[in-house]
Formats: C-alpha cells, sequence, structure tokens
C-alpha cells in the first residue's frame, strides 16, 4: 500500500482522548497479567540434560566448550545468529542485535548472553567490529549444535541452565518468539502508525510496506 502522508488518527478532545486510553488500558493490564502467568509457566518447564563434550565453539580467546560459554554464571541465553559459511550475515539478525544494550544487567542475575553462529570466526570478526558489537560471538563451525538446538540453518534463541559440569536446556523460541522482545518492534508497536508494514491491522491509507523490505543495516540507512 502507498503511503499516504495525509493518512492520520482521529482529532478529539483531551477528555475523549483520556476516555479512549482508559479504555485501551484495561486490555494491556489484561495482557500484562497474561504474559506474566506465562513467564510463571516458562519457569515451571522440564530440563533436558545435553551432551556438552560434542560440542566446540571459537571464540576471541580460542576454542571453547559449551560450560565455557557461561562465562562462569549458571544462565546462558544463545541468540543462533543466521550466518552460514560464506553467506552474508542476516539483515534481521542485525537489527536483533543492535537492540542489545549493556549485558551487566543480566550478568547481575547470573545470566550470560552469546551470540553463536557456524560461520568461521575468521568470517564473524570482521563484521562484528564493523557493527560495532560488544556482545560475545562465537563460532559453532563445523558441528551440530545449530541443528540440534533446532534453529538450524536459521535464527532462534536457546535458554540454558549449568548445574556444576552438567548443561541442560531449558527453552528455545524463533519467529515471532524473538520478534517479541525486540525494543525497536516494541517502540514502533506503540506509535500511531506502527511497525507500517503489510501484514499489521491498521486503518485505511496507514503507511505500510512489504515485511522486511525496508530493513537495512544500520550503517546503510540514507543520513
Amino acid at each position: 500500500m502507498e503511503a499516504n502522508t495525509k493518512a492520520l488518527p482521529q482529532v478529539v478532545s483531551e477528555d475523549e482522548w483520556r476516555t479512549a486510553r482508559e479504555k485501551l488500558l484495561v486490555k494491556e493490564k489484561e495482557l500484562t497479567r497474561a504474559l506474566d502467568a506465562l513467564a510463571a509457566e516458562r519457569r515451571r518447564l522440564p530440563m533436558v540434560r545435553i551432551d556438552a563434550a560434542k560440542y566446540a565453539f571459537e571464540g576471541p580467546d580460542g576454542d571453547a566448550s559449551l560450560q565455557d560459554l557461561f562465562d562462569g554464571r549458571r544462565q546462558l541465553i544463545v541468540y543462533h545468529f543466521m550466518m552460514a559459511p560464506g553467506s552474508a550475515p542476516c539483515r534481521g539478525c542485525s537489527s536483533f542485535v543492535d537492540n542489545i544494550s549493556h549485558l551487566a544487567h543480566l550478568n547481575a542475575r547470573d545470566t550470560t548472553f552469546v551470540l553463536v553462529s557456524p560461520a568461521p570466526l575468521s568470517q564473524i570478526e570482521p563484521y562484528k567490529e564493523r557493527m560495532g558489537w560488544t556482545v560475545p560471538w562465537f563460532s559453532s563451525n563445523g558441528d551440530d549444535f545449530n541443528n540440534d538446538c533446532g534453529a538450524g540453518r536459521g535464527f532462534g534463541l536457546s535458554v540454558f541452565l549449568r548445574d556444576g559440569d552438567s548443561v541442560f536446556r531449558t527453552y528455545y523460541t524463533s519467529a515471532r518468539g524473538v520478534d517479541r522482545i525486540r525494543a525497536d518492534f516494541n517502540f514502533l508497536d506503540l506509535t500511531p502508525y506502527g511497525r507500517q508494514e503489510e501484514w499489521e491491522d491498521s486503518p485505511e491509507g496507514w503507511p505500510q510496506t512489504p515485511p522486511y523490505t525496508w530493513w537495512r543495516l544500520h550503517d546503510e540507512y540514507p543520513s
């Protein structure tokens, strides 16, 4: 749909706006409570033991085991960044990582966050430097880590728990499950025009484009 620069929300009085806002707030609170209940259920999921010895990674400090990725903490979140050997990096994954800020807050709760890709480290490091990222990024080149986690050649997010030398897998999500935790998408969802993609239920005339086509690496957008 071609963008209509004159498409605007209805203009109402302050009292009318407040009434409409409070009506929506009731639904937002219901959703918040539902998300809290879902998180509580997620915390009660069973876990499965991982044969950590079958996986080998390479990071900026050399070879690493799955236990090493925890960096001494009990919980580990792995983002499976879609970058195969010799392939271009995924723009969607790149914008996801752009949304990750300082990891100290996760670390304070005994949790480590890392990126893992099948591409070799020689391919990862130059791109990481170009993007200006400080998130730890490891190569799983040559093993089945991504496949075993369910990400395959795509992207996803896995959560692990360590108990001594034993590693357990507790959670995995992909697609819209990863979408939901992106700050930029959540911010855009608060705006009148939203993400401005055709799949969204928006009023007639709202600016919209096909999904994904507007995505760029952060240094490729027009200045």
